[in-house]
């Protein structure tokens, strides 16, 4: 099962959870959409990252919405020629989620090219243009692409070693080799990206991620961050999941934390001091709740 899907999948499980409040959530998604088929960022101008996360909010809500609005959006970007890699990797993936593969509308060969930019000598992927070395996020996002195209990744044993030089002294992951502690987002990704790969997932990982766990719930960034934070949380918990690691010892403390960041809007808030709701993070709160919701 792709990253992709296998993230959608636990995010419709948050119906199980929102209930009646399911209906506004829908209703915030709905209203992140631009008259151009996008889907707002957070100063609510339209862009392909966001867009992401509001096609998929509203996939994960069982919502039926205009398709056809938001793949004129996306055709303007042709093949993502123009686009960094993080946008890219967006384009692929809103595409996939319309059509279920995104090689039925882009151009297997173009995206390959344009991808290979940012693989790295050791092997990973770097959002950032001739980086010496992958990053967690640049090996999750080009997986990703490989899996939405619907291709072999290439370079296989290269890249999972790429990906194994990201353990930190600490016993988490980072997102550069050499690194004295580890951050929640990278350990995640790392286990998601080395179970994919069939590759073994180091033990302790999932101790060292329950560590990241506030006692009043949510999960820190990392050890030193002074709050938790609502994608540390998403991503940890489907870590921890991906492993079968229970999460009833901490299921309620993190339900709670979950709804101290709900708003009656019908979105999530990042953390206890954000005060603007987008696409993002209100589709992690949907996440969240699917991996807490059985």
């Amino acid at each position: 099962m792709s990253l992709r899907i296998e993230m959608l999948q636990a995010a419709k499980l948050a119906a199980n959870v929102l209930a009646d409040s399911q209906e506004l959530a829908a209703r915030f998604f709905f209203s992140q959409r631009t008259s151009g088929g996008g889907f707002r960022d957070r100063e609510g101008k339209p862009d392909l990252y966001y867009s992401v996360f509001g096609v998929e909010g509203l996939c994960a809500l069982g919502c039926d919405f205009s398709q056809n609005h938001v793949e004129v959006y996306l055709k303007q970007f042709e093949n993502g020629e123009n686009l960094d890699f993080v946008h890219l990797s967006s384009l692929v993936r809103c595409w996939a989620d319309l059509k279920g593969d995104a090689g039925q509308q882009l151009d297997g060969k173009k995206i390959m090219t344009h991808l290979e930019r940012y693989r790295t000598p050791d092997g990973g992927f770097n959002p950032t243009l001739n980086a010496k070395q992958g990053s967690a996020y640049g090996c999750f996002l080009a997986l990703g692409i490989y899996e939405d195209m619907g291709m072999e990744i290439n370079g296989r044993e290269k890249l999972i070693h790429s990906i194994q030089s990201l353990r930190s002294n600490d016993g988490g992951y980072a997102n550069l080799p050499g690194m004295e502690y580890g951050l929640t987002t990278a350990a995640a990704a790392a286990v998601c990206l080395l179970d994919s790969l069939e590759s073994p997932i180091p033990e302790g990982i999932g101790d060292w991620l329950l560590g990241c766990c506030h006692p009043q719930g949510g999960f820190f960034a990392a050890l030193m961050a002074p709050i938790p934070d609502l994608l540390s949380t998403a991503t940890a918990l489907h870590a921890l999941e991906r492993m079968r690691i229970s999460l009833a010892p901490i299921q309620e403390k993190t339900l709670d934390f979950l709804d101290s960041l709900w708003c009656n809007q019908g979105g999530f808030y990042g953390n206890w001091a954000d005060d603007i709701l987008d696409c993002e993070y209100t589709f992690y709160g949907l996440l969240s709740l699917g991996h807490l919701s059985h």
